[in-house]
Formats: C-alpha cells, sequence, structure tokens
C-alpha cells in the first residue's frame, strides 16, 4: 500500500514534512519535523495501519500529519476534514456543558440528581450473595450530579436496551428513566465504574435546568462558538462520504473493513438516532482540535471565544472530582491536575497539559489488536516534545485573534 502524507507547509504537499490537508487551526506556527509521519509510514506501507491522523503541539509549535488512508479500497486519503465517530471522547463534551452551568450558578456538582430527575429519588443497591442470588436493598448514598460525571454513581456501563441496540437508539431521558428503574452495582461514592449511563444521566441532568435538549444546548454554547461545524450526533450523507473507514485487526491478517459495529449500528442518521452523551458524537480532527485546544488554553478557543472561565477549567474539568484512591477522573474527562482529556473506542484519544501548553491527539478507526505503530507513535511523542524547534523560517500566526 502506497503512503500519502498531505502537507499544508507553504500550501505544497511535500513528503514527509508532518502536514494535513487542512489546517487545523489559525494560530499555531507549523512545526518542521516529522516525527510521527517517519514513525507511522512502514505500518501504513505495509498495509497493517489503513490511516492515522497524529496532531502534537508544544506551545505555538504544531507537527500534523495525516497518514494514509480514510478508505483504503477507494484510496480515498485521510484527512483533517474526515469525519469520524469519537465515541466516549463525548463524555468530555458532556462535561464542558455542565461545568457552564455550575460556573453560572444554575448546578452545583453536589445536587442530588433526584432534584433534576425525581425518578432517582429512591434507588436501590443490588447486594449478591454467596448463592449468587442478588438481594436489593435502598441506597444509603445520595446520588450526585458529581457522582453521574465521574463513574462513581454505580451504574453499568449500558443500560439494557441500548446494550441490545446501540447507544444512540434510546433519547437521555429515556435513558435516565431505564436506568433510574435497575438496581445499582454498588452504593454512590463508594468505588468507580466506567459508565456511559452515568454521562447520559448528567446531560439529562442538563435538559431540565436549561430546558433545551442536551445537543442544542451543547451547539449553542460550545460547537458554534467555537466554528466546529463538522461535529453532530447526525451526520449528513456528504458528512458520511468523508468518513474513515472503521478496520477489524487481529494478529497476522491485513486490516478488515467494517460496514458498522453494534454499538453504533446502520443508519448513522434519521428519526431512531438520539444523541448519547456517553458515545455518540462524530466529528473531525480539525473540529477535535478547537475543542481541546480550548482546554489547553483554560477556556478560551483559538478564535478569541471564550467558552469557560479559566478557573472553571482549573478546578473543575482539570482536578479529579473522585475520593481519594478512586482514581483520577473529573468531569467526563481523566484529569490529574495538569492533564486532561479522554479516549475512544476505535482508537480515538486527545490529552493537553494546560501548564506547559502541550496537546497530543491520535485519530484511527479501528477494532481489535496488536496495535504496534501505537509504540513507534509514542518515541515519535517523545522526540517531538524533546526537540528544541526553530521555526522562524515559516509563517508565524494567520488571523489570530488575541
Amino acid at each position: 500500500m502506497k503512503f500519502y502524507l498531505l502537507s499544508v507547509l507553504a500550501g505544497a504537499s511535500l513528503l514527509l514534512t508532518g502536514g494535513c490537508s487542512t489546517s487545523c487551526t489559525s494560530v499555531v506556527k507549523k512545526s518542521p519535523t516529522a516525527f510521527a509521519a517517519e514513525a507511522l509510514k512502514p505500518f501504513v506501507d505495509s498495509g497493517a495501519l489503513p490511516g492515522a491522523i497524529s496532531v502534537l503541539s508544544s506551545g505555538n509549535v504544531q507537527e500534523t500529519a495525516c497518514v494514509g488512508w480514510a478508505d483504503p479500497v477507494k484510496k480515498r486519503p485521510i484527512s483533517m476534514t474526515s469525519t469520524f465517530m469519537q465515541c466516549s471522547q463525548t463524555k468530555g463534551f458532556c462535561g464542558v456543558t455542565v461545568a457552564i452551568l455550575v460556573e453560572e450558578g444554575k448546578l452545583s456538582l453536589d445536587d442530588p440528581v433526584s432534584k433534576y430527575l425525581p425518578e432517582f429519588k429512591n434507588l436501590k443497591v443490588a447486594i449478591p450473595g454467596k448463592d449468587k442470588k442478588v438481594t436489593t436493598v435502598p441506597a444509603q448514598n445520595v446520588l450526585t450530579v458529581r457522582m453521574v460525571m465521574n463513574h462513581t454513581g454505580g451504574f453499568p456501563f449500558e443500560i439494557p436496551t441500548k446494550s441490545k441496540k446501540g447507544w444512540n437508539r434510546l433519547s437521555l431521558r429515556e435513558t435516565a428513566k431505564e436506568a433510574a428503574a435497575q438496581p445499582l452495582r454498588f452504593e454512590p461514592g463508594t468505588k468507580a465504574l466506567y459508565s456511559n449511563t452515568g454521562i447520559d444521566i448528567g446531560a439529562a441532568v442538563v435538559e431540565v435546568v436549561t430546558g433545551k435538549k442536551w445537543e442544542v444546548f451543547l451547539k449553542e454554547r460550545v460547537l458554534d462558538p467555537l466554528g466546529m461545524k463538522d461535529t453532530t450526533f447526525k451526520p449528513t450523507e456528504e458528512q458520511l462520504k468523508r468518513s474513515i473507514v472503521l478496520h477489524l485487526i487481529k494478529k497476522g491478517k491485513k486490516p478488515w473493513p467494517l460496514a458498522f459495529n453494534r454499538w453504533m449500528p446502520l443508519p448513522h442518521n434519521g428519526a431512531d438516532v438520539h444523541p448519547s452523551a456517553g458515545a455518540g458524537l462524530w466529528t473531525t480532527a480539525a473540529d477535535q482540535l478547537k475543542f481541546y485546544r480550548m482546554l489547553m488554553n483554560l477556556g478560551m478557543g483559538d478564535n478569541g471565544k471564550r467558552i469557560l472561565k479559566e478557573e472553571t477549567v482549573k478546578k473543575l474539568l482539570a482536578v479529579s472530582s473522585r475520593p481519594k484512591g478512586l482514581g483520577n477522573y473529573s468531569l467526563g474527562l481523566t484529569a490529574n491536575g495538569i492533564t486532561m482529556g479522554h479516549g475512544g473506542a476505535w482508537g480515538t484519544r486527545c490529552t493537553v497539559n494546560w501548564q506547559k501548553k502541550q496537546l497530543q491527539l491520535w485519530v484511527v478507526q479501528l477494532n481489535g489488536g496488536p496495535r504496534p505503530w501505537d509504540t513507534q507513535w509514542k518515541k515519535a511523542v517523545n522526540k517531538f516534545f524533546s526537540a528544541k524547534i526553530d521555526n522562524s523560517a515559516t509563517d508565524a500566526y494567520t488571523g489570530r485573534l488575541k
């Protein structure tokens, strides 16, 4: 398989420059390095890796590489405007909407969920017995907004209906009602269990507080202000034509294209498709960068639009909200006080460090393993962040809003 790399440096296509066909932001300098492209090229050439996007940013210097194909069969190169399902990275978007309401004084993380969704008032907890029989007892702890947003609420990964039909086949309010009727796996706030359901409940709370559908509030307060025009729960046919084909990978075999996955069944748009805050948002790498750079820059988008106050990002999104000993997680984001980010089921991930102003973004659409390129990409990441880059010969800024 041939290797394709499109560059935005000087507006030309340059082999191994580390650029892409579409500039991801209007503010950064283009790095002259190509660490990621060089690391990924052998895997694309061999056919082991269909295609990948890597973006590494340090300060105002950024290395951007689009390597391989969005669709190997049709020989359609992968690019910054290729659409893809970001899966669980959607959780961070829900976290930002919750943070907006907390910042505005309309919501407290310690509010009982039942304050907004009465069906959660009388929760039950499942207690497994020695004979494998399960009994239920009334929950002793109050389920809070904080708990549903940091996976300590006691909810399963998905409710039964979504496990059978997919994560976008039930509305947020219907999801919340079904979740409330099921016994919790443990006493709220005492353990951590990764759960799409909890995040969906958080989004349902946002709907009650705002009086708007969660996806509408998200669009009005986050997506539109940041200029994220390709981020949606219902991609158009044109957007789907630009999508990165999902592939199954197995040891010793070539990647195999998948028409769909059971968690995201066909069709991907239409009346039966509902927003899922836990995992359901389609986007592009260009759009994702706008969101994560906003987090890296403590609430300010590259276009000058402020989404959140600096202190809100530092105190609510970048700092873990879990009890000590249960891991680092804030509002839909992994967080340790300095770094924050998230990954997705098909291999996407992004991490930002707000103190060092560093960003790592990775996009693939893959199921299965092994993934030997991950090791080589990490080495490229380390090379980039340890390199002393002289970027004075390239254009510094284009259209930055101060």
